[in-house]
Order: structure tokens, then sequence, then C-alpha cells
């Protein structure tokens, strides 16, 4: 297997075509809390066009990440650009180009999914008929349309996860932004909102979404970075990350050096005579 610190996506050689511009690069990226450092200089390309899983255990900054990439938390060093644009330098740029499902998703529950995806697309500047053509395929995909006039706070947890996403794919966006997007959903709903994500990357545009399940993001993504304790360890295809190792999975373990514990004797009262 590779060496953990060297398992990243191969290089450009002479007379190759150049890539294409990543659709995120990040140089430096700090964030501390307190005493406590959340993200410790991070340097990442993300490429277009791709399914993009950012992994880790939980703690391991992603969330955090994610949060500053999207221009919901302010680094406390380091530069992010997301397509071509600085997020902090040009915010208005990239938040037209940028679609987020954040963790902890907050909606106006007051309102109706159909009346919450028009007030989002009119709040994106989007002319009114098309918001409407847009709620209605939404809805309909995501098979929601027969909830559309029922309130979102008496959404399930599945239902509430597809009209988030719904809201951040209306004003089609460029990148989009996913922090555990199948977490507490049911199978049905999660395979739904599969098909509308693959759906989407196969158009050209870039899905980057955070996640802990590691048979998930293998059955997914096309490319992967994985983070432990605020710092890169690996990142590059999804072969190139798994190396030699069986599974993602297994990979995965290895490099956020999370071996097996004995826990015989520590234990050894678990499941004994009561």
């Amino acid at each position: 297997m590779p060496d953990q610190a060297e398992r990243t996506g191969g290089t450009d050689t002479a007379g190759a075509a150049p890539s294409p511009a990543p659709a995120v690069r990040v140089e430096g990226l700090w964030k501390r809390f307190g005493e406590q450092v959340a993200v410790a200089g991070i340097d990442l390309e993300l490429p277009a066009g791709k399914f993009i899983g950012l992994v880790g255990p939980n703690g391991a900054g992603k969330t955090t990440t994610l949060s500053m990439v999207t221009g919901l938390l302010r680094p406390d060093m380091g530069r992010i650009e997301v397509a071509g644009h600085d997020v902090w330098r040009d915010p208005v740029e990239v938040k037209s180009r940028i679609g987020v499902l954040p963790e902890g998703l907050r909606l106006f529950e007051r309102l109706s999914g159909r009346e919450l995806l028009g007030y989002t697309g009119r709040l994106r500047g989007l002319p009114g008929a098309e918001v409407d053509k847009r709620a209605t395929q939404l809805l309909d995909v995501l098979d929601l349309a027969g909830a559309q006039h029922k309130l979102v706070v008496d959404y399930s947890t599945g239902m509430r996860k597809k009209i988030g996403l719904a809201s951040a794919l209306l004003h089609n966006p460029e990148v989009l932004f996913l922090d555990e997007p199948f977490e507490g959903v049911d199978p049905v709903s999660a395979q739904t909102i599969r098909g509308v994500l693959e759906r989407y990357t196969r158009s050209g545009a870039t899905v980057v979404f955070s996640s802990h399940v590691m048979e998930l993001v293998e059955s997914l993504c096309d490319w992967v970075a994985v983070l432990a304790a605020g710092r890169i360890r690996a990142h590059g295809t999804l072969t190139e990350v798994r190396g030699d190792a069986a599974s993602l999975q297994d990979a995965f373990l290895e490099l956020v050096g999370a071996g097996a514990r004995d826990t015989g004797e520590s234990l050894d009262w678990l499941g004994g005579a009561r």
C-alpha cells in the first residue's frame, strides 16, 4: 500500500492536456475553537465534474471544513476558491454558483414545501414562472408532490432532506455541498436522493458530500479525501485512496489509525452473570 502521506492523485505529465480548473481550491486553511484545533492547515484541490466524498470519523473536521468552504464560517487563516472565485472576497458570486445542504438543516417550517421552493427561487432572483416550473419538476422527481402543500414542520426526516436538496438545486448550481445527506434517511428516500445526485453529476456538475459511512462513499464517489484530526490524510480517485486494501473501509481505518482495540479485559464484566 502506498505511503499514507504520499497517497494522492496523479500529476500532469509533459505533453498531457491541462486539467480543468478545480471546483474547489483550499490553501492553508485553519480553524480553532478556543484551544481546540478543528482544521489544521488544509491544502486541497477538488476536481470539477466529480462525485466527491469528504470522509472521516466523527470530530475529524468535516463539517467545519465544509462550513468554511461554503462561506458559513470564517476561517482563522487560509484561502478558499470555489468555481474560480474567492469565497470571502467575492461572496455574492460564489453563493450564486453553489448549493448547500448543511448539517442540522434549518428550514422555514411554517411554509409548505411548494411555498419554500417558491420563496427560495425568488430569493435567488429567478423569474416566477421558472421557479414554479422547476419546483414542480423537483417535487415530482423527489416524490414530494403529494406533500407539496403540507407544512415543512410536519415533514419526516427524509422529506426534510429532500425538500432541502430541492432548495439547494433550484438555481442549478455548479457545485453542490452536502453535509451527511443520508443521515437518518430511510432507504426509499436515500435511493431517490442518490438518483437525483447521480443525474446531476452526469451533467458535468460537482457534488461534494461528507460522510463517515465508507460503503456509501465507495458506491457513489469518483474521488475521495480522507480527513482526520483536522488534517488531510489522503486524497485522489477511489482506486488511489483504496490502494492495496480490500475495501475503502480497510484503507480508511489504516489512514486514520483506528486499529482494532482489545476490550477483553477492560469489559470483563459485560454480559457476565448478574
